[in-house]
């Protein structure tokens, strides 16, 4: 695709040497392969504006790093009217800090339900249970930040008492996993990264996904089952929204995992003290509260787009 783009070209560890203009704008551009006609053009734009370099990960997307002089807001404004009258699959991310490096050791840590798979476990189980309804709109008020975490934790829970234990393990065997998940995931094992999921959600499943995927540690609520009937109960310490910000400073510490390497993925408005605890903290198809909390957001790919937000 370079050869399509007239450009001043760099290598992507030696940003630093085109970042000499105070007043330079980073961007990085993540696309589907079948994008890349209207976006070669839209980079022609800038050709006489800044530099390109190619972002090569190992995953089906392609990716461009820009740095221009140009104002943000214009560049911005001229990338989303290509992409809405195209109708284009594709992320435009500014970069105003130095990134977590992907070549070195660093830990990742992820929200589990609509992050690292693709459903609310609570609103499942409760569906398996014949609570569906009313449990699902406790959790999407809570996921807007509406309700405490550990009241509406505990209000859901309590409506699957005496259903059968069993629905747990019949929903672990169907957990879908979100798409690019497993590329990422694989990308940064081969660099050393450290990877644990931090769910206010249940142990079955994060420790489902820990065996599946291999990763490094989980954390989430405990259900209480006795005689193979849930009790509408949880115990232990509650995963809420700072448990899960402990985490990174925690697994950061246990693995001596410098600060300026950690990484925190999720979704909804309780993942928000933990993405502000990272070095690096992604929205994925998130929130409105969460996006405005994040340093970047990924809304419209899946998670192969998340091995592009780091420094290679």
């Amino acid at each position: 695709m370079h050869q399509g783009i007239l450009c001043k070209r760099y290598i992507e560890a030696e940003y630093r040497s085109v970042m000499s203009n105070e007043n330079c704008s980073r961007f990085r551009v993540i696309f589907e392969q079948q994008a890349k006609v209207d976006i070669a053009s839209w980079l022609n734009t800038l050709a006489q504006k800044g530099h390109f370099c190619r972002l090569e990960r190992q995953n089906s997307l392609l990716g461009f790093e820009v740095i221009v002089q140009e104002e943000p807001a214009q560049l911005v404004a001229d990338f989303n009217a290509i992409k809405t009258t195209k109708n284009l699959a594709v992320e435009l991310l500014m970069i105003d800090q130095p990134l977590p490096n992907l070549n070195e050791q660093g830990l990742l840590v992820m929200d589990m339900d609509s992050t690292a798979i693709q459903i609310e476990c609570i609103d499942e189980l409760a569906a398996m249970a014949g609570v569906g309804e009313e449990v699902a709109a406790v959790t999407a008020s809570a996921m807007r930040g509406e309700l405490d975490f550990e009241q509406s934790l505990r209000l859901r829970v309590s409506k699957l008492a005496n259903a059968d234990a069993k629905i747990i393990d019949e929903l672990c065997q169907k957990l879908p996993l979100m798409p690019g998940l497993t590329d990422s995931l694989q990308e940064l094992q081969l660099n050393q990264w450290k990877l644990v999921v931090a769910s206010g959600g249940f142990t079955p499943f994060v420790n489902y996904l820990m065996h599946q995927l291999k990763l490094n540690a989980a954390f989430a609520n405990e259900l209480v089952i006795e005689d193979g009937k849930l009790t509408g109960e949880v115990t232990g310490d509650v995963v809420d929204a700072q448990y899960k910000a402990n985490v990174i400073q925690r697994c950061a510490q246990k693995w001596q995992i410098p600060p300026t390497q950690t990484v925190a993925i999720g979704d909804g408005a309780n993942d928000i003290p933990m993405i502000e605890a990272a070095k690096l903290g992604i929205a994925f198809h998130g929130k409105p509260k969460l996006i405005n909390a994040a340093d970047l957001a990924v809304n419209q790919l899946d998670l192969r787009a998340l091995v592009f937000c780091l420094q290679a």
